[in-house]
């Protein structure tokens, strides 16, 4: 079908929640995307950080073909094999307590909040401005951004919203209390590093008061930063994480992997997916976490950022540089819409605006110095081309 077909199907067919570009992709490859003409285009998007390693590696395709031919679907009444190895592999290399699969990010944030609640068998939540958890109620709730949340009010009561500051964090946090979430780095909003006096203030305030700490990981999770997790380049170890997006290698997959003293508060019961942990996608995720656990991969992460980081800081129209690894953002003085179109369809550089003059660019974890090179060459032509407002 032609662009312009697929385009009249989605206005006659579905519901309107995406403001899409006008490019039908049809085959990934590495960091390279092709369009239906028969376009390449260079992504440093990773289809908002979910292919890390590239689109269609190989080693997840054989995964996935080996274990959809054997086994598509048990449900979660049975055993299978690649969601208990995916589960313990998740325990072993981050928390050491016990994991729940979900089916996405906002899931995996809503198991959390639950868990957090029965543990403490008290309500409130204290979230920071400018974090996203997701989309459905509870993880909404959680996201305290009045565009995103204003059309379905009433919320889910008890999320105190407080600056992402070390006092206000601290003082936040009572008796009431059930936990803490905080994205270490905000990726939404436009990649925002938390302070690691801000992490070492929620910590100890959940310590003091029995509260638990939850680290939302699903955007800088899975060596996005240059670790494995980005907790790990910090002195603060949470209760719990929450993983989605690049866990799955290109599938939806989402994770809750708590610590040892949130390990047994789930009873059967308690929270439950038709789907979640399904052997094809625990397969994917088995062989994504396989490949991106590696030190040298994480250390060429670290690398790679810095360069990146320093040629963004280069380009024309460029205030600031902020992120880390290979999560990373600029601030603009030009409209970053219309950079992040033109990149797109004039220069097939595929970047996002996260808000009105901010480039957010997450190229694949595997991605090398002469794409980094041709992307900056690339968004600087886009960059140049566009007006000061």
């Amino acid at each position: 079908m032609t662009l312009s077909e697929l385009q009249e199907l989605e206005r006659a067919s579905v519901i309107s929640s995406y403001a899409r570009f006008p490019v039908e992709f049809v085959r990934g490859a590495g960091a390279r995307l092709w369009d239906s003409e028969g376009n390449e285009y260079l992504d440093f998007l990773c289809g908002i950080s979910v292919t890390n390693i590239g689109h269609c590696h190989p080693r997840v395709v054989e995964a996935v073909r080996e274990q959809a031919a054997r086994l598509m679907h048990a449900s979660n009444l049975f055993y299978t094999e690649p969601a208990m190895r995916l589960a313990k592999r998740l325990s072993d290399c981050s928390l050491g307590g016990k994991v729940y699969f979900a089916n996405s990010g906002a899931e995996a944030n809503e198991a959390a909040l639950k868990l957090a609640r029965k543990a403490k068998q008290a309500g409130d939540f204290v979230v920071v401005h400018g974090a996203f958890h997701g989309r459905t109620y509870g993880a909404l709730s959680a996201t305290p951004q009045e565009s995103k949340q204003a059309p379905f009010a009433p919320l889910v009561p008890g999320f105190r919203v407080v600056a992402p500051e070390p006092q206000a964090l601290y003082e936040a946090v009572d008796e009431r209390t059930a936990a803490v979430v905080l994205e270490p780095i905000q990726g939404e909003s436009g990649v925002n590093v938390l302070s690691e006096e801000a992490l070492q203030a929620a910590r100890a305030a959940c310590d003091e008061h029995g509260a638990a700490l939850i680290f939302d990981e699903i955007q800088c999770g899975m060596g996005r930063t240059g670790t494995l997790w980005a907790y790990e380049q910090t002195e603060v170890v949470p209760d719990a994480i929450t993983l989605a997006k690049a866990l799955g290698g290109g599938l939806p997959i989402g994770a809750l992997v708590t610590g040892e003293r949130l390990a047994d508060v789930f009873a059967p019961g308690d929270h439950g997916s038709t789907f979640a942990g399904g052997p094809v996608v625990a397969a994917a995720a088995l062989a994504a976490l396989q490949l991106t656990d590696d030190p040298q991969l994480l250390a060429r992460v670290r690398e790679q950022g810095l360069r990146l980081a320093a040629g963004l800081q280069s380009l024309p129209h460029v205030l600031s540089v902020r992120g880390r690894g290979l999560m990373l953002a600029c601030e603009l003085d030009v409209p970053a819409p219309e950079v992040v179109r033109c990149a797109l369809l004039q220069q097939r550089l595929v970047v996002n605006a996260t808000g009105p003059t901010t480039v957010r660019l997450l190229p694949p974890l595997t991605i090398g110095q002469a794409e980094i090179d041709d992307a900056l060459r690339r968004l600087g032509v886009a960059l140049g081309s566009v007006s000061a407002p």
